[in-house]
């Protein structure tokens, strides 16, 4: 979807959405009818559902340097929300470029805990050899059977349908190279940090069947140390954008109201 340049009267804030691993912007299709916004702009990390230009920096770091020249070319402040590694950039941004925003949103906040546990598939790309191993029998899947499982895992069948088709070896360097970057202690020595993205209002939304960012304990944990709001996501998994679009976009649209 297109930006509008400006802000007309009566008009809301750009709304910016970012998604993670393994997926595409796909993943925002069910929610973005839901979402109050005028206009709203979903942005692709290379690897994820766009090319990987030659030489990119696929780690923790370079994502937040592309995210920050991505929002750099567009008239802002913004309204920032990720989902998964587009949540763990978009809470790294708010640390260190909150100028850039006027709100931010993840559901992964969780994970910049020192308690954080990295989930069984993180640990095994983590791991020399065995990552290596994984990602490439992801990337090798044939793309039906690769979509039916991101179905039996939350995704409408129209999204993954979408979304199988780019778990490429591309991807699959790129999950290796972010996962190794964010390898803990790296993420839990953020903990701290996170009162610098105090500066502009926070969102912290929970799915509580999330089996992946850590749960709501730490969830809350780190957004008090962001002094962000919390949204719990009651009944919902990891795609809940997927599973229920309109609870969390009323959840969403319920914070930005009141900003």
């Amino acid at each position: 979807m297109q930006i509008k340049r400006g802000l007309p009267e009566g008009e809301t804030m750009p709304l910016v959405l970012v998604h993670g691993n393994p997926e595409t912007a796909a993943i925002w299709d069910e929610l973005i009818p839901h979402l109050n916004a005028d206009s709203v702009l979903t942005l692709t990390p290379p690897g994820f559902g766009a090319p990987l230009p030659n030489n990119f920096d696929a780690t923790s770091d370079g994502y937040l340097n592309w995210l920050v020249g991505e929002l750099q070319n567009i008239d802002g402040p913004v309204d920032l929300i990720g989902h998964d590694w587009g949540g763990g950039h978009v809470v790294r941004l708010a640390c260190e470029r909150p100028d850039l925003i006027r709100s931010w949103t993840t559901d992964i906040i969780g994970v910049f805990t020192p308690e954080y546990v990295w989930h069984d598939n993180a640990q095994i790309w983590q791991t020399p050899g065995a990552g290596e191993e994984a990602v490439a029998a992801m990337a090798n899947t044939p793309t039906e059977a690769t979509a039916q499982r991101f179905e039996s895992l939350g995704m409408t069948k129209s999204i993954a349908e979408q979304v199988a088709p780019w778990i490429n070896a591309d991807m699959a360097q790129c999950i290796l190279s972010l996962y190794r970057s964010a390898a803990q202690p790296a993420l839990g020595n953020m903990f701290d940090g996170l009162a610098r993205a105090a500066e502009k209002p926070g969102l912290a939304l929970v799915a509580t069947d999330d089996p992946y960012v850590g749960g709501e304990v730490l969830g809350r944990k780190a957004a008090a140390q962001a002094q962000a709001q919390v949204g719990i996501i009651d009944g919902e998994g990891h795609w809940w954008m997927c599973t229920n679009p309109e609870k969390g976009a009323r959840i969403i649209n319920d914070f930005l109201k009141n900003l």
